[in-house]
């Protein structure tokens, strides 16, 4: 059922000059080989840590051990099947720099809302979807049920 999705993904990320696929293990690993079996591409994936870091994106995903070796100088892609916050994305994109790896497209069957794009537009990198809906991610501090004290379950609940 995937595999459809996944064609039409790579055949947006093969014209970027990619030279491998690179996807977070706990989100889109599975969709990034899909990807860069169907391009001959070599498959990269980004193991997930939990770092001391407060805030929205306290997670790091770094590219495993074994492959390290095989970022520097390449031209790689990285793939999601959804972003919504982006914090797989954001951390992975930030390790394949700091390996000396050139990350080239940013990839996903979906988005949701606004925060791939403007990630995607800071970096200076395309981004490519198949779909997209809308959503809002809240800080605490911007959040309008927590500025009114609403809790986010009900007591007893559950």
């Amino acid at each position: 059922m995937l595999r459809p999705f996944a064609g039409e993904l790579a055949n947006r990320i093969s014209g970027y000059g990619v030279d491998a696929v690179c996807g977070p293990l706990t989100g889109g690993a599975l969709l990034a080989a899909m990807l860069a079996d169907r391009l001959e591409l070599q498959f990269l994936f980004a193991e997930r840590r939990v770092s001391e870091r407060a805030g929205l994106f306290p997670v790091d995903y770094r590219i495993a051990t074994s492959l390290r070796g095989q970022v520097k100088g390449r031209r790689i892609a990285i793939v999601d099947d959804a972003i919504s916050a982006g914090s797989a994305v954001r951390a992975t994109y930030a390790n394949v720099i700091e390996l000396g790896g050139v990350p080239v497209a940013i990839g996903a069957l979906l988005v949701m809302g606004p925060g791939a794009v403007a990630f995607a537009a800071e970096k200076g990198i395309p981004l490519e979807r198949l779909t997209e809906v809308p959503t809002a991610i809240w800080t605490p501090a911007e959040c309008p049920l927590c500025a009114q004290g609403t809790p986010l379950t009900e007591a007893g609940a559950g």
